[in-house]
């Protein structure tokens, strides 16, 4: 039985540049219990699909064609009919939804008690507020939150990314909905907890019913949760099939295009297979096929006429003039090119040298408190010239805090000791023009990418902002160039220099983040979660950047994930981190092959894998 289903819905949002066709003519069932996913690029559509089911639209679009139904035991109705008054009662307590970015989901001035009670209580006004406090520390407990009843007494910014991340989910389950729709619901979750929140997910679907609409870049995620999926492009379906069957026989180009761009083990020295070129603008869409400018396989046909979404095979439905029967793709690897290093330096040495590093937070409990919190313990680690160390392990075993640490980012709000040597030179004790010319040397790329980027800045002021503070002897022209390459490097377009962040996508906002990182040309670069906000074709072109820049500078990098695939092809070494503490350190082969602990290894089992890889 079908408790959700869209038939024809097109969306429309008004632009500068004209109309934007967001979605178009799109149609999908998702039936009582069941898991559907909606997959594809950053830009395709997927959340303005969660947000005109949810009515969440901003005012600048509507919904111009097609209805929602929304069926239940007794009668159907069509959300898009609903008064405001009659869909808020809908919202939260049939339909709930968990959005992408918890730092602006949440409210800051409101503590988690008062925000899951506020949606217990909304949803239940039988309850006293004694009962609905109760049950607000039973579902972060369900979601994995240590000390829960602490927990609720805390505000937004005391809690790490993933720690916001399972505050909202708890949120948004806390009313029971009959449809939960979930918009990467687990991006900023290590794998472990990930895997936590994947079960409650699914025990919640045994228990209720519920169904749920996945919204995700994880195909391993899709792989493992999901009964069907539907892949978007530029605001269409172009493929949509049972899980297993997409998987094992995926028919559209674009689709096999993204399981080429997979990083695993097996793909290490060699480039992904990035998909090249980018969306059409939905302001002026072409005639043709959506994919046809990307596709190596395009015909007269394809750039003329738009093919319809037809069915393939039993209930597998693809929209292609030319479906492929192929499932990867049988070109050789692609090679990186090698060139001579950008850096002349020992390939050996050791560039940062961590010793006993200790990370104490002053507590929270009062201003002059002199309580001390270690949140990383007698950490050594070093990291030679032109190699990857991974850091791995849950949310808040201290991963941030080392990268904090060694930036001197952490000022007055925790005391430091030990040793951080870059390149021999002490970087806890630089000050004024020698930690002026350590940072130009080492650059981070942050997890959230909104919250880092001034959003009051278009992006070439953001990109010219770092080059005047660390490159002031660059002329104007040779800082332009170095902006217009960066931007080159993550394939954004030259009119992104002149939009606000607010104007991108997810993705395209964390490729902002890593541009203006790289456009001061460092030695050492620090990439916390930096492709967690990237859908996998975009994920795969930044890891052959990496990759490239590796290889022709020489550079560095420190990484901080959960995504334990990226770490089987990036890194050179792995070090597992626990409530602070070194559990094991070894190459990536030596820990992901045969882990020494019992910790490590639940993280490896835990990592979410396509079907048949």
């Amino acid at each position: 039985m079908n408790l959700l289903k869209l038939d024809r819905v097109s969306t429309r949002l008004q632009s500068d540049d004209g109309w934007v066709h967001a979605l178009d003519d799109l149609s999908l069932s998702i039936a009582r219990g069941k898991t559907f996913a909606l997959v594809g690029e950053s830009g395709c559509g997927k959340s303005m699909t969660a947000l005109s089911i949810a009515r969440l639209l901003p005012d600048s679009g509507a919904v111009v064609a097609g209805e929602v139904r929304l069926t239940n035991t007794e009668h159907t109705v069509d959300l898009l009919q609903l008064p405001e008054q009659l869909m808020r009662a809908v919202r939260g307590k049939r339909v709930s939804l968990i959005f992408q970015e918890p730092g602006t989901s949440l409210n800051p001035v409101m503590t988690v008690e008062q925000q899951l009670v506020e949606v217990i209580l909304t949803h239940n006004h039988a309850l006293a507020r004694a009962q609905a406090v109760e049950q607000a520390a039973g579902w972060l407990d369900e979601v994995g939150l240590d000390r829960p009843q602490e927990r609720l007494k805390q505000y937004p910014f005391q809690l790490s990314g993933g720690q916001k991340q399972r505050v909202m989910i708890a949120i948004a389950l806390a009313a029971q909905p009959d449809l939960l729709i979930a918009d990467e619901p687990t991006t900023a979750l290590d794998v472990s907890i990930q895997a936590q929140v994947l079960e409650l997910l699914k025990k919640l679907q045994r228990q209720h019913g519920m169904a749920m609409l996945l919204i995700t870049h994880d195909l391993g995620i899709v792989s493992q949760m999901a009964d069907h999926v539907a892949l978007m492009y530029a605001g269409q379906i172009v493929e949509s099939a049972a899980t297993a069957e997409f998987f094992s026989r995926p028919q559209h180009p674009y689709a096999i295009a993204l399981l080429n761009a997979l990083p695993d083990y097996a793909a290490r020295g060699q480039s992904l297979k990035a998909l090249g070129g980018q969306v059409p603008p939905l302001t002026a869409l072409p005639a043709g096929c959506r994919f046809a400018s990307r596709c190596e396989r395009a015909q007269p046909d394809c750039i003329q006429t738009m093919p319809d979404l037809v069915a393939e095979f039993d209930e597998h439905w693809v929209r292609c003039w030319v479906p492929q029967k192929i499932i990867r793709s049988d070109a050789p690897p692609v090679q990186t090119e090698k060139k001579e290093p950008f850096f002349h330096a020992t390939p050996h040495e050791v560039l940062l040298h961590v010793r006993g590093l200790q990370v104490a937070y002053r507590s929270q409990s009062g201003f002059f408190s002199n309580t001390l919190n270690a949140v990383v313990n007698d950490v050594d680690f070093r990291l030679h010239q032109g190699k990857t160390l991974a850091i791995v392990g849950e949310s808040g075993s201290g991963k941030s805090t080392i990268a904090k640490a060694v930036l001197q980012l952490l000022a007055d709000n925790a005391q430091v000791r030990g040793s951080v040597l870059f390149q021999g030179h002490e970087m806890l004790t630089a000050r004024g023009k020698k930690l002026k010319h350590l940072r130009r040397a080492i650059q981070v790329v942050f997890q959230d990418p909104f919250a880092s980027l001034n959003p009051k800045q278009r992006v070439a002021e953001i990109l010219r902002e770092g080059l005047h503070q660390l490159c002031p002897e660059l002329t104007p022209a040779q800082g332009e160039q170095r902006i217009a390459k960066a931007l080159e490097d993550v394939s954004l377009p030259a009119n992104a220099l002149q939009r606000f962040p607010h104007e991108f996508s997810g993705g395209q906002r964390q490729r902002i983040a890593i541009a203006r990182a790289l456009v001061v040309e460092p030695r050492l670069l620090i990439l916390d979660e930096p492709t967690s906000a990237l859908d996998v074709s975009v994920q795969a072109q930044v890891l052959n950047l990496l990759k490239k820049l590796q290889q022709e500078r020489q550079m560095t990098f420190l990484l901080i994930t959960h995504n334990l695939a990226v770490v089987e092809y990036m890194a050179d070494d792995v070090m597992v981190l626990r409530q602070g503490k070194v559990l094991e350190t070894g190459s990536v082969s030596e820990v992901m092959q045969t882990p020494r602990t019992e910790y490590t290894k639940q993280l490896i089992d835990a990592l979410p894998r396509v079907l048949g890889r």
